[in-house]
């Protein structure tokens, strides 16, 4: 059974081709328009639709890569259904190199959006209704914000139909079940009934290998598992994710320099010392320790901190072990030095 022809933005796309388009958004006061590109590739035969989406904050670059190595792949010959490639949604944040759009909205909290709102409303709304609405699944990719990395995760409200299986499918070491947070993309997705994950890894306007290789291989995976690709015989593993029902965000007690050693993906005990705060003279320390046991998904890059910011961001796990040593895993095969 073939495939009937895919339409988006007034261009139909014909079964076992794909096109690329640029949907416009906006017109910039210097006259020129403001578009989002978009690539359709679309199979010979019927299967799900899936979008995939990245700089949502344009700051957060590493879903650009990984969108940009996934459509490299030689995809139509093989593939069931649609998949719905959008490499930049914020395109004035990316081009500005920044998370938010230049009325300094943040776009993941501007959703679902209207066709008569502020400029971040404009833009949701126009994602909702030429990507999201043709769509059946949808991965968003993210990374951790300005000075901040976040640990390989997957985030998604698991209690919706179909989305846990997406976020095993994807392969990250962590799934962190996250609830639902208003005016984002993943909240106006699932009320539409469309299972949709978010892969957050990295940091803003960084590259990361490990990260970005991992998620092509999410990406590939969950494709491969809505058997929108065929199936690949490896005799590696599989990475088996960790479901983690709680975080918690461990702060800066006292303004000061932080001085730490602790890696991304390490295990922490309760009460271990985490780092230490210090004036520059170093006439006084304060030790920074965990409230919890469990796992370091994401932590700051800048060691000069106000008191009350963010330092630490650790998942917690009933045990903890196991999970380390599958984030251990996850970091040495996307490793490129290995």
């Amino acid at each position: 059974m073939d495939c009937s022809p895919f339409e988006l933005n007034g261009a139909v796309i014909r079964p076992g081709t794909r096109e690329t388009m640029l949907i416009p958004v906006s017109r910039r006061y210097s006259a020129g328009e403001v578009s989002l590109p978009v690539c359709v590739v679309h199979g010979r035969k019927p299967g799900p639709r899936l979008f995939v989406c990245a700089a949502l904050h344009g700051d957060e670059i590493n879903g650009v890569e990984i969108i940009r190595r996934v459509l490299k792949r030689n995809l139509v010959k093989n593939l069931r259904g649609t998949l719905i490639a959008v490499p930049v949604v914020n395109v004035y944040g990316f081009v500005a190199q920044t998370r938010y759009l230049p009325d300094r909205r943040d776009l993941n909290r501007c959703f679902p959006g209207s066709a008569k709102g502020s400029l971040a409303a404009r833009l949701a709304n126009t994602f909702m209704a030429e990507i999201v609405k043709k769509s059946t699944h949808g991965i968003d990719l993210h990374t951790g914000s300005l000075h901040r990395s976040n640990l390989p995760q997957v985030r998604a409200s698991l209690e919706y139909p179909g989305t846990e299986e997406l976020a095993q499918s994807f392969g990250a070491p962590v799934i962190m079940d996250a609830a639902l947070r208003e005016g984002s993309l993943r909240e106006s997705v699932q009320k539409l009934g469309i299972p949709m994950i978010v892969y957050e890894a990295g940091e803003a306007l960084r590259f990361d290998e490990i990260a970005i290789r991992g998620g092509v291989k999410g990406v590939l995976s969950v494709m491969r598992d809505l058997e929108m690709l065929p199936a690949v015989k490896s005799r590696r593993r599989r990475v088996e994710p960790f479901v983690a029902h709680g975080s918690t965000w461990v702060r800066a007690p006292e303004s000061g320099i932080l001085v730490t050693r602790l890696k991304l993906g390490a295990r922490v005990r309760k009460d271990q010392e985490l780092g230490i705060m210090s004036d520059p003279l170093g006439n006084e320390e304060i030790p920074v320790c965990s409230p919890t046991d469990g796992v370091l998904i994401g932590q700051t890059n800048l060691p000069l901190m106000n008191e009350g910011d963010a330092l630490f961001h650790i998942a917690v796990f009933e045990r903890i072990e196991p999970v380390a040593d599958e984030v251990d895993f996850f970091q040495d095969a996307f490793d490129p030095s290995q």
